[in-house]
């Protein structure tokens, strides 16, 4: 039992759809929570970063691209590419 109740802002409930909307995009969401984990490991560790922890990023950044265009999403542009 939850002692702390949350209320909604808007004060509604998520409506089916919105739930499945959500559950839609979770492999997108998770692919980006995956690649902010790899990228704080790869800060937190300073100037010793391997070539490992580069390979993780952008293994990371690989799988969110993979699952933004599975979904459909358009992928923005990065700065490199400019």
């Amino acid at each position: 039992m939850s002692i702390i109740h949350l209320a909604s802002v808007s004060g509604e409930d998520p409506t089916p759809a919105d739930l499945a909307g959500i559950e839609r995009e979770w492999p997108v969401i998770a692919a980006d929570l995956a690649e902010l984990d790899a990228e704080i490991a790869r800060l937190s560790i300073g100037p010793a970063v391997s070539e490992l922890d580069r390979r993780r990023v952008r293994r990371a950044e690989h799988v969110v691209l993979k699952a933004a265009r599975e979904l459909g999403h358009r992928v923005p542009e990065t700065e490199d590419a400019a």
